[in-house]
């Protein structure tokens, strides 16, 4: 770098500048030991430039090569034709595909039956869409370019097939078309499937509106035959608020209230009513009910209506609760009258039933239900205190019973 530096001073190249401390080369960075300043200014004309490459402490011109033209290809030879590839019928290649993507399995370690379902249901669909591609693929990229093809072979082509339908499936526009034509037919076939979207988000709304049950803490159930006051009940005892209406089966699916008593908190569940039938023809709002007795750990505060009020015979009711009871009379249990300011001197008989039974508990029953029962009345408010008294005692009873099964379990696990 020095002898350069020497050269330059040696030929009095000025320069009106500082020269750069240090300068870069093709192959390292020079340190200049100092810089050198020209007063004189020196023009320069047709300067031309060149890059060179350090070898052995010479610099060697580097040759500047034009870049191939990428553009240009090979032309095919005669005998084309005699290379194309098999080209099997639209309806084997299907079915071949077919074959092969019945034989993908689900992913492994899928327990559930209906995600392990989905999961083969999806690979086999891919599967298959690429069993389709691989012919199809393989058609585009063997068969010979037109343009690249001899003359005599490109001119029996146009004269046999004509200008253009050789390449036809192949050319931008046409693949425009293909795909536009097949994103027209899957929105077809999304509207006309659509509706299974649909349904998916309305459960998926419904779900979401299901009440959400603490398991930890006390609940209350309402159980009864239909109409016979269990959403006024509800809307009295908690912070529930059940449609109450004068038909059958107003409750269309499981409500929750709240209620607060000394500092505690407790659930109310108000449940579709019961008709008198084999679980084999109730309805499925029936079915909801029976389901919240089976499986969730509830106090039972039965309903009764004995005016004739709700539709139903007392007979019927008697016999709904009596399979009730006897159903599900581990749990906690609290039997209330309601309407009771419609309760007449004479026991209710409806017209089907028979005025002559011997059933001493039914005749019973008919007069002041059943033994202990809490007679009120949501109208008149008669019996209410009395009412909210007892269900205090009731989850309190229900609150001591669980802790006494935790506990129970806490002993034996440990």
């Amino acid at each position: 770098m020095s002898c350069a530096f020497s050269l330059l001073e040696s030929c009095h190249l000025p320069c009106s500048r500082y020269l750069s401390t240090t300068f870069r080369f093709s192959r390292g960075w020079y340190q200049m030991q100092r810089p050198i300043k020209h007063k004189t200014l020196c023009l320069c004309r047709n300067m031309q430039t060149f890059a060179c490459e350090l070898v052995k402490a010479s610099y060697v011109p580097t040759p500047q090569t034009k870049p191939k033209d990428q553009s240009l290809a090979k032309v095919e030879t005669i005998g084309a034709f005699q290379k194309l590839p098999m080209v099997m019928p639209s309806v084997d290649i299907f079915q071949s595909a077919s074959r092969k993507a019945k034989r993908v399995l689900p992913t492994k370690g899928i327990a559930n039956v209906a995600k392990r379902e989905r999961n083969r249901g999806a690979k086999q669909l891919d599967a298959l869409m690429k069993e389709l591609a691989v012919p199809l693929r393989g058609y585009i990229e063997n068969f010979p370019k037109r343009i690249y093809l001899h003359p005599y072979e490109r001119s029996l082509i146009e004269l046999t097939f004509g200008a253009g339908n050789y390449e036809e499936s192949l050319s931008k526009k046409e693949a425009e078309e293909r795909l536009t034509e097949g994103l027209e037919k899957l929105q077809e076939i999304f509207k006309c499937e659509g509706q299974a979207i649909d349904d998916l988000l309305y459960i998926a709304k419904t779900l979401r509106a299901m009440p959400v049950v603490d398991l930890e803490m006390p609940t209350l159930c309402l159980v009864g035959a239909p109409n016979v006051g269990k959403s006024s009940l509800v809307r009295l005892l908690s912070t529930g608020k059940p449609e109450v209406c004068n038909y059958p089966f107003t409750t269309r699916g499981i409500l929750m209230g709240h209620i607060t008593l000394d500092y505690q908190h407790f659930q109310v569940t108000d449940t579709p009513g019961l008709l008198k039938r084999c679980d084999e023809d109730r309805n499925n709002l029936e079915k909801l009910t029976l389901a919240v007795l089976s499986h969730l750990p509830t106090a039972i505060l039965y309903v009764h209506d004995l005016s004739g009020q709700c539709g139903m015979s007392p007979s019927d009711q008697f016999m709904i609760y009596k399979e009730i009871s006897e159903r599900f009379g581990n749990h906690l249990w609290l039997d209330v009258i309601s309407k009771c300011d419609l309760l007449k001197e004479s026991p209710v008989v409806f017209i089907t039933e028979d005025r002559e039974v011997d059933h001493l508990e039914l005749v019973k029953y008919r007069k002041i239900g059943p033994e202990g029962a809490l007679h009120v009345s949501v109208k008149n408010e008669d019996g209410i205190d009395k009412l909210k008294k007892k269900v205090h005692e009731l989850l309190m009873a229900q609150t001591a019973t669980a802790i006494f099964i935790l506990n129970s379990l806490m002993c034996c696990t440990g």
